[in-house]
């Protein structure tokens, strides 16, 4: 009886430790085969702008998983950046870009901004970032004198 006892108990802890391996190693391909983001640039320098200027940038990127890609949302890290995403899945192999618009009005000085992308990438948010340099122009040197 202890010999069938300890034949069983050997059994089941084999079977919960392969059982575990396998669904570790079905994880690990499902992750592989999830799609993913290239992008040509995750970093746009505008250099420097007049203040009250806008900035347009196209953020070219592939899909180089297995799966379509599905941007759920893109946010600006201000009401003065705008991105604009492809709604559709975008299939594997496939390129698309994200449009971000930055406003400089009421900006001055180093720029930093982002923009963060919610999607079912493996590498989810992703974050891309629009900076450069504010000048403000210079006041209308004009003074009138009261006669």
């Amino acid at each position: 009886m202890k010999k069938i006892t300890f034949v069983l108990f050997t059994l089941l802890t084999s079977s919960v430790c392969f059982a575990q391996t396998d669904k570790a190693s079905i994880g690990a391909a499902d992750e592989a085969s999830k799609p993913e983001f290239k992008f040509e640039v995750e970093e746009y320098n505008y250099g420097t702008i007049k203040q009250g200027d806008k900035v347009n940038y196209q953020f070219v990127f592939t899909n180089i998983g297995k799966e379509p890609l599905v941007i759920t949302s893109a946010t600006g890290s201000c009401g003065c950046t705008v991105p604009e995403w492809p709604k559709e899945p975008i299939k594997k192999g496939e390129k698309a870009s994200i449009k971000v618009t930055f406003n400089s009005a009421g900006k001055q000085g180093m720029q930093d901004k982002t923009v963060t992308i919610n999607s079912n990438a493996r590498s989810n948010p992703k974050v891309l970032h629009i900076k450069g340099t504010v000048e403000v122009p210079p006041a209308s040197g004009v003074n009138q004198k009261a006669n």
